[in-house]
Order: structure tokens, then C-alpha cells, then sequence
């Protein structure tokens, strides 16, 4: 059941320290360990660690069953909340025209609407690389484009033959 990265807390005999914090209903109370543990096969449960790095450690008595249960569902709470943002790149050529790079702007957009990171990428091939600065133009008059649902993350920026830039959603 134990599947690799998965931490189970420790539990009833794992748990090796002279003094406990227990968390009840009516509160917390300081508790020897051995108080604690009688208590919890009084109840017919488990001495659960909750907060291992507290002095003294936080137990609580319950279903082990039970508490990993409700661990991993807030878990996948959490994660079908936080869908992972991604880094979308787009690329264009020097000789790129204004119809395209409109359709790029359109796309940037809809990954902006996602809450993604947007990554312009320009290519510069041979003689381009005289005329670098209209290719900076060029991808500066994208950014501004965007300005009105966009905030530049990364300044743009020559990489050998390419320039780059990245940006990200307003809030």
C-alpha cells in the first residue's frame, strides 16, 4: 500500500518520545506516551502523529484508515484546484507579417486566459542577424499588444540567434 514518496505518519508503537500533545474535543492536553497510547486502545483506535516536528509532537486518537483517507482526499482537492501552469512558446521569423503575428497574439491570449506563461521565441537566419534591433522591434510591438491582459515576466532578451521573451497573466 505504501506507494514510494508516500509519508505515513507514524502510529501507536512508532511513536518513540517521553511526552505528547493530545488533541481532543474538549482540547489539548500534555500526555506521557504511555498515557496517550492506553487511552487510545481504550477507545479501540490508533495514536495518530499529526505534527511530528512539534516539541512535544501533536497526536490525536482515530481510524489510521480513516486519517489517510482524508489526507489524500484534501490532497486531490488541492491538486484538481491547482492545475499546473505551463510555459507555451511561440515562434516566429524575422519575416513574419502582421496577419500572423495577429494570429499569435490571438493564441498568447487564450493561453494567458489559462494561466499559462507565454514564451515569444525570434528566430533570426543569416543576413537577419545584421538587422537584429527591427527583430527586438518586433517582438517589443507583440508585447505591447498584449499589455492589456499581460505583464512581462522576462525582459526581452538575445540568446545567440534568437530573441526571447516571456510573459504572464495580469490578476
Amino acid at each position: 500500500m505504501n506507494h514510494g514518496s508516500e509519508r505515513r505518519p507514524r502510529t501507536n508503537d512508532q511513536i518513540r518520545v517521553p511526552e505528547v500533545l493530545l488533541v481532543t474535543e474538549k482540547g489539548v492536553e500534555k500526555l506521557s506516551i504511555e498515557e496517550a497510547l492506553a487511552r487510545a486502545r481504550a477507545a479501540e483506535f490508533d495514536l495518530i502523529e499529526v505534527s511530528p516536528k512539534a516539541v512535544p509532537p501533536v497526536v490525536k486518537i482515530g481510524d489510521i484508515g480513516q486519517y489517510l483517507y482524508q489526507i489524500k482526499k484534501k490532497e486531490r482537492k488541492q491538486r484538481a484546484h491547482s492545475k499546473q501552469t505551463e510555459v507555451k512558446t511561440l515562434r516566429f521569423g524575422f519575416r513574419t507579417d502582421r496577419h500572423d503575428l495577429d494570429r499569435l497574439v490571438a493564441r498568447a491570449k487564450e493561453f494567458l486566459a489559462e494561466r499559462h506563461l507565454v514564451k515569444f521565441l525570434v528566430r533570426l537566419r543569416g543576413r537577419e542577424l545584421t538587422n537584429s534591433s527591427y527583430a527586438r522591434q518586433k517582438l517589443e510591438g507583440l508585447i505591447a499588444d498584449l499589455k492589456d491582459c499581460a505583464e512581462v515576466e522576462q525582459e526581452v532578451k538575445q540568446h545567440g540567434t534568437q530573441f526571447v521573451a516571456v510573459v504572464r497573466a495580469k490578476h
